[in-house]
């Protein structure tokens, strides 16, 4: 199987506006929906990232139940050559950068949590090939 990207990641949040207002509107991110009191939908790059209200979707009704609890972790990747910007705006809107990691071959990344606690990650492009 030749699979070309994860299309869609999820994170299960407890208040939709709180996790809006962070992700639409600190790390501008697109917003593609918002439905009351079950989700909101962000664009990133090619890909989504849906951010569901657990409650609401482990009761199964037109998709499978889906569902989870605790610290999640997703790292986004930015352009090499924006990556120190990303992150000087990233601080200058009042996100906590809790962890800055070296890795092999040069590359760095940081880390800094949601409004739920899921640990975040910031990674520049080539980092994983």
């Amino acid at each position: 199987m030749d699979f070309t990207q994860i299309k869609e990641t999820c994170l299960y949040v407890n208040d939709l506006e709180k996790t809006e207002a962070f992700y639409h509107g600190l790390l501008k991110m697109p917003l593609l929906s918002h439905v009351a009191d079950r989700h909101v939908f962000f664009r990133t790059g090619t890909s989504v990232l849906l951010c569901f209200n657990a409650e609401a979707t482990r009761k199964k009704e037109q998709l499978p139940p889906h569902y989870a609890s605790g610290k999640q972790h997703i790292a986004f990747e930015v352009k090499a050559e924006e990556y120190t910007t990303i992150k000087q705006e990233v601080i200058k809107s009042g996100i906590t950068i809790t962890h800055e990691q070296d890795w092999p071959g040069g590359f760095e990344s940081f880390y800094f949590e949601d409004p739920d606690g899921h640990v975040m990650e910031i990674v520049p492009s080539g980092m994983w090939g």
